[in-house]
């Protein structure tokens, strides 16, 4: 009866208003799951491929309707009769199918929305949610929510090279504390911005607010202030996302930077002086996605937990690269970037084994359904990347947070007790 009976596909839009593949995986004994196949805004170049018509016709050359064609003629049939509970047997076949290392041949938003419908239908045909389903034991505490509250880009006429600023609540009763302390920072902080810039704030481009100064200094310093107005300096660290892959010059080899050009020391010595002026938990994507030395440097010299997004794409390859070189102590779990949730799980294990960290994020061009959460709770994941808390599709993270808690009545992790972030009791 859990077999798989039929593979439905369809397009539908995603948070950005994008088209994007959703998946229906439906068992023999009428069990469903359904998922989207989110995507970013900031995509690195390992990540595997989406399939896009590019027909400038239809939505801009977005539509995927060659990739629902994959799924209903090529993945869906092949996985016809399989076992939903055997993710492993039923990711592998499609990677086979695909035969690329990128699945670039099918589509890996074709193949990532039919891997994670299975696992969402195998969680049905059990009457289980996708982490009570994925857990290998009974979970014992939740991860610790961590916003974005200053985006970076172009505001106010200055340009902020780092993508997030970040807030990580730690020390808390329970997680509707942790979610009020985000929440209230976050709409002090647009206070101070709107007196700093002397106008209504900008909305970022991931849902914080735009950068008041193109001076990351100047940047923390506001965050902090409003940190310390509310009371919350003893309970609040930080962390970035510097997304230095969107600020590199690939033909000058250098970083665009306030009006000018610098070399990787200089982002180097800029992040430090940081780390050692703010307890800064984590920073992702310090430099350049392709440049391994570069990282190695980085986590020698910065204090914070230097780890990979773009740089890893939860690719198990370079992650390994990266932890044999020292060039990274954790990474941004993003499953799509993986392209089935057997990969990205995989790779996940291999790090948090080491005792090295694993932060689930959503996509900025998400589905409200995007499993990374759901997944991250079940492997017992520390830390987890919320979003600013504003828009459905970034509420819904703390949402989920708030309803798991009150579920499982355990504890959050408190940040301060785990090996990995020894630096902060400097």
């Amino acid at each position: 009866m859990s077999k798989i009976k039929e593979v439905k596909a369809r397009q539908v839009l995603d948070c950005k208003g994008r088209p994007v593949a959703e998946v229906d995986v439906i068992t023999e004994s009428g069990a469903v799951g359904r998922a989207g196949a989110s995507t970013g805004s900031s995509v690195g170049a390992n990540e595997s491929f989406v399939l896009r018509d590019k027909n400038p016709q239809l939505f801009g050359g977005l539509s995927v309707y060659k990739a629902i064609d994959n799924i209903c003629n090529i993945l869906g049939p092949a996985i016809k009769g399989m076992d939903v509970h055997d993710q492993e047997a039923i990711d592998q076949k499609m990677i086979d199918l695909d035969g690329t290392r990128y699945k670039t041949n099918l589509g890996g938003n074709a193949i990532y929305a039919v891997s994670v419908a299975a696992a969402k239908a195998a969680a049905a045909e059990n009457h289980k949610t996708i982490y009570q389903n994925m857990a290998s034991s009974p979970v014992s505490y939740i991860m610790s929510p961590s916003a974005n509250v200053i985006n970076g880009g172009t505001y106010y006429g200055k340009t902020q090279a780092f993508q997030e600023f970040m807030i990580l609540p730690y020390g808390a009763e329970n997680m509707e504390q942790s979610v009020r302390m985000i929440v209230e920072t976050f709409y002090h902080l647009g206070e101070l911005v709107e007196k700093y810039n002397g106008g209504k704030p900008a909305m970022g481009n991931y849902s914080g607010w735009g950068a008041p100064s193109d001076d990351p200094a100047e940047v923390m310093k506001i965050i902090a202030q409003a940190v310390e107005d509310l009371g919350y300096t003893d309970h609040m660290a930080y962390a970035l996302d510097c997304a230095s892959s969107e600020y590199y010059d690939e033909e000058k080899k250098l970083y665009r930077w306030r009006g000018d050009y610098v070399d990787r020391d200089f982002i180097i010595s800029q992040l430090q002086n940081l780390a050692e002026q703010y307890p800064i938990a984590f920073i992702e994507d310090a430099l350049q996605e392709e440049d391994f030395e570069g990282f190695r440097m980085a986590n020698k010299r910065i204090p914070s937990v230097i780890i990979g997004d773009d740089f890893l794409c939860t690719s198990m390859d370079r992650a390994k690269k990266a932890v044999e070189m020292g060039a990274a102590r954790g990474m941004i779990f993003k499953p799509n970037q993986a392209g089935t949730l057997t990969e990205a799980i995989r790779t996940a294990r291999y790090l948090m084994e080491q005792g090295l960290l694993v932060v689930p994020s959503g996509r900025a061009g998400g589905t409200l359904d995007s499993p990374e959460k759901e997944i991250g709770v079940a492997m017992g994941a520390w830390v987890t990347k919320t979003g600013a808390p504003r828009s459905g599709s970034r509420t819904s993270g703390f949402n989920f947070l708030l309803r798991v808690a009150e579920e499982l009545k355990v504890p959050q992790t408190n940040i301060m007790e785990l090996p990995v972030f020894a630096h902060l009791h400097r």
